[in-house]
């Protein structure tokens, strides 16, 4: 890693934010909508966040989920590339155990060519999908073997991301390209750079792995509330310097939705729970109309659910959206907050995105 590793993990906090502001996109799909639909909404919103100062867009790995179409991080972050110039753009995640190392290695390479210094490679563990399908994914049903060897695979990405498999190593004449060993080729040109590695997590395991080699995590508090603040202590009391930092830097994920009045802000997350219901009942759709929402007939449990995951959803108007952000920041000390908007239509999505600039004071665009 270059020596100024750090500073394009670190982001830059702009207006009146505390810490710097990303985006997770779900690339989520609506009722009555389409996957081309979602993916053109992801392009309006990365576009809006690189013109206000966010300092990054990640999409996650998900597979078999008729309202999450993001199934393939790489093809859609080269696609977002083509339209943007300064963002950082990457995943959040990867799950690693889904995929060769080298094949990983070789596809964010080549994101680094076409985006140079301003992707980030975020890795997971766990499938993101159910076990059929992670079956499928990975042509083998020892689903725990997968991520029982995540450090190892983790270890081997990384060498073929730097290209320094020691000698007598079985793939030390193995190449992943683009990448460093064009720069060292008679010739070359190739920029030595490479991606940024981050570690994704919901529990302490990759919170002590990223401290233990000094790397960046990302806790997804937007799931796994609950389990913040152990996992950011257990990360920073186990983080060790390292070539890419010097200190620990971690962001949490955060569901928040900001409308332009509170009683609509309800309703959107009311329906984006409700998708939550189905796809924890093992009844994946797609993302619900508020009014479907409305008129559905919620058991006990279900209600139940609705009230536990709603109150980890920072929602309402954006001074109300503001002021539960800075909260959490307080709380929990994070380095950077990653907003993601999980509602039914995208331009509900990108309005939030708008109002939570507006009320930080982040860039206007010219």
């Amino acid at each position: 890693m270059p020596a100024d590793a750090a500073e394009e993990i670190r982001g830059t906090a702009h207006g009146t934010a505390p810490v710097p502001l990303s985006v997770l996109d779900l690339v989520t799909v609506g009722a009555g909508r389409t996957a081309t639909d979602a993916l053109r909404t992801g392009v309006d919103i990365v576009r809006l966040a690189e013109a206000r100062g966010f300092q990054r867009y990640w999409v996650a790995e998900h597979h078999s989920m008729p309202g999450v179409a993001s199934s393939s991080p790489a093809v859609i972050l080269a696609h977002l590339a083509a339209h943007t110039d300064r963002i950082r753009l990457g995943s959040g995640g990867v799950m690693l155990p889904n995929h060769a190392p080298l094949v990983i290695a070789e596809q964010f390479g080549t994101l680094e060519a076409m985006a140079p210094g301003r992707v980030d490679l975020g890795l997971g563990r766990a499938p993101g999908t159910d076990g059929a399908t992670a079956a499928a994914l990975r042509r083998t049903d020892r689903l725990n073997e997968g991520a029982d060897d995540f450090p190892q695979q983790l270890a081997e990405l990384i060498r073929f991301l730097d290209d320094d498999f020691p000698d007598g190593h079985p793939y030390a004449r193995i190449h992943a390209v683009p990448g460093p060993v064009q720069a060292t080729s008679p010739g070359g040109v190739q920029s030595a750079h490479r991606p940024p590695v981050w570690l994704l997590g919901s529990s302490g395991f990759s919170a002590r792995l990223a401290g233990t080699l000094g790397l960046p995590f990302a806790f997804a508090h937007h799931f796994s509330a609950q389990n913040t603040i152990p996992a950011l202590d257990l990360y920073r009391e186990s983080f060790r310097p390292s070539a890419v930092l010097d200190a620990p830097y971690a962001l949490i994920g955060v569901s928040a939705l900001a409308t332009d009045d509170e009683k609509e802000a309800r309703r959107q997350v009311l329906a984006a729970a409700l998708n939550m219901v189905r796809l924890r009942t093992g009844r994946p759709g797609l993302v619900p109309t508020p009014e479907e929402a409305e008129a559905y007939d919620f058991s006990p449990m279900e209600q139940d659910f609705i009230q536990s995951w709603n109150a980890n959803v920072i929602h309402g108007t954006a001074d109300e959206v503001r002021s539960g952000l800075d909260d959490l920041h307080k709380r929990t000390g994070a380095d950077e907050l990653m907003l993601t908007a999980n509602a039914h239509g995208g331009d509900v999505r990108l309005r939030s995105y708008e109002l939570i600039a507006d009320a930080y004071g982040l860039p206007t665009p010219a």
